[in-house]
């Protein structure tokens, strides 16, 4: 199995902290930087652990399915990698009598081979999936852990570096102004969904990064919206 000079260049360019990143956006590049630098890797996946929440991206929406699937059966690759921290190598899926309900799912989803590679990094471990649509075509993965290693961590440094200063900012704006046009904005999609204001702010930032607009203009937005259908009224 071998990588390439793109993969080692999209991954690089994940370190570059702009307005709009987020862990979701560092997750989405991995993914597609795998699927497009490894030799024989059609699709990827990464999976963000933190103080048991996940996130998770994937190249295609099978792999999602897949990936859903594989956490309702709590067996396959990803979960063996998940709980040994061991990279996960199957050469061919129909062959493999490990985890067969989860075989029948990768095989009607177009998944021969599979290697996940679990990645340690500071409060936190990514859980990277290579998938092939043929048997045979991975092997195990010492150098490309290595260099996803080094760049995710990396990565997930530098945007919670990011967050942290966006957060002592926001909360000095708070301090001084009460509350922002992005807390009113959460408090919206809160009521009309029942999530909490962390997951809140998270749809704000992905609908944001989707649009390629701000967030707070994106809030802006959204509560001017719901202040003239409510009459003015404050949400």
């Amino acid at each position: 199995m071998e990588t390439t000079s793109i993969l080692v260049r999209d991954l690089a360019a994940l370190g570059r902290v702009t307005e709009d990143a987020s862990f979701e956006s560092v997750l989405r590049g991995l993914t597609e930087a795998i699927a497009h630098g490894v030799t024989g890797c059609a699709g990827g996946t990464a999976e963000l652990w933190m103080e048991e929440r996940v996130l998770l991206a994937a190249s295609h929406s099978e792999l999602t399915a897949l990936i859903d699937r594989e956490r309702d059966l709590r067996e396959g690759p990803s979960r063996e990698a998940l709980s040994t921290g061991r990279q996960v190598v199957v050469a061919d899926v129909m062959r493999d009598p490990r985890w067969p309900r989860y075989a029948a799912t990768a095989v009607r989803h177009g998944v021969r081979s599979v290697l996940v590679l679990p990645i340690q990094v500071e409060g936190a471990i990514v859980i990277v999936g290579l998938y092939g649509v043929r048997p045979g075509v991975f092997t195990a993965g010492d150098s490309l852990m290595a260099l996803l290693r080094e760049q995710v961590t990396v990565a997930l440094a530098n945007i919670w570096e990011y967050d942290d200063v966006l957060t002592g900012a926001a909360q000095m704006q708070e301090a001084l102004a009460g509350r922002s046009v992005i807390d009113q904005a959460k408090g919206i999609i809160m009521s009309q969904s029942g999530c909490s204001a962390e997951e809140a702010f998270a749809e704000l930032r992905r609908v944001s990064q989707h649009h390629q607009v701000k967030v707070a203009d994106l809030a802006k937005l959204l509560v001017t919206e719901h202040q003239q259908k409510h009459g003015g009224a404050k949400p």
